[in-house]
């Protein structure tokens, strides 16, 4: 019972992390006025990688910045754009670990995705029982917690931190499906292509960054091969701290003619704690033969989002 007592926090932390963007000093991070002895900004090794020293550390230029001209830029936003996985369907079992602080645990579970209506992660206890699911559709987030008959089921409006974050169905879904993306906005057009910016990171890699309010976004790219390896979402907010999303991709392999991420490590940090999602992906495939909404039975008791946050925060 304590394992299951043990998933019912993984499934909130899972959700809000998942759910919100976070802060910490890593990753790729947001620009800031650099001081008069400070020339370049720091990429973290663990997300700028090399094939020959994984943790070599890359350095990205911003005074003098070594900007992408327009034409070469455009051209390799619109090829990154147009090598994202376009499928309709996409499923695969997954074998799911989550840390936080010193508690570590690992479970088996199932991705279904349906490109622009759902994305579920149901996970398993036991290797065999669904002990919960993650429900994301265009209007709302849905947690089940099987075990004790529990659910959670809100309009993404109805949370604070993902409407006042501008995180969406449309942002959750281009991290899952390793894209790129723009708030508030589906998949992308040349128009809108034309807001982001780029910049050379090294012989290997562009960074590809967008900036919105308080929220900046970043992209590690392989220049070679048009492919998204990383993404960061930062929210900088100087009364409650930053607010940090790291989505490393690897292990790419070939689906429907276009490569896709069979590993994904999540790293959410909060100006007090850090937890780390990985995600390794087997058997992936495009089956469509599944239902796209779960519908409980009647004796499921709807969780209140402050419960919600509270084992969260317990953890």
């Amino acid at each position: 019972m304590k394992a299951l007592h043990v998933w019912t926090l993984a499934a909130a932390t899972v959700a809000l992390t998942v759910m919100t963007a976070c802060g910490s000093s890593r990753g790729l991070g947001r620009r800031s006025a650099p001081s008069d002895d400070q020339s370049v900004m720091t990429v973290a090794p663990s997300y700028e990688k090399s094939a020959q020293n994984n943790d070599q550390q890359a350095t990205v230029a911003t005074a003098p910045a070594e900007q992408v001209d327009t034409l070469q830029r455009e051209q390799f936003l619109q090829k990154v754009n147009d090598n994202a996985q376009h499928a309709r369907f996409l499923t695969s079992k997954v074998k799911f670990s989550v840390s936080v602080g010193n508690r570590e645990m690992t479970l088996t579970g199932n991705l279904k995705m349906k490109r622009d209506d759902v994305i579920r992660l149901q996970l398993m206890a036991f290797g065999f029982v669904e002990a919960g699911r993650l429900e994301f559709t265009q209007d709302y987030v849905l947690i089940v917690d099987r075990i004790n008959k529990q659910y959670l089921q809100v309009p993404y409006k109805h949370l604070d931190f993902l409407r006042n974050s501008g995180i969406d169905f449309n942002m959750l879904q281009a991290l899952f499906w390793n894209e790129l993306f723009q708030p508030g906005k589906g998949r992308l057009t040349d128009r809108q292509l034309k807001k982001f910016e780029t910049q050379s990171s090294s012989d290997e890699n562009i960074v590809i960054s967008l900036e919105s309010d308080k929220l900046s976004y970043r992209w590690l790219a392989d220049k070679a091969n048009q492919r998204v390896k990383m993404a960061n979402v930062l929210y900088n907010d100087r009364y409650r701290g930053n607010y940090q999303l790291n989505w490393d991709y690897d292990d790419f392999k070939t689906i429907n003619r276009k490569y896709f991420p069979h590993q994904h490590k999540v790293t959410f940090t909060t100006p007090d704690r850090e937890v780390k999602f990985d995600m390794i992906l087997n058997y992936v495939g495009s089956d469509d033969d599944w239902e796209t909404r779960t519908v409980l039975p009647g004796k499921y008791r709807q969780m209140p989002v402050d419960e919600i946050l509270r084992r969260f925060m317990s953890l």
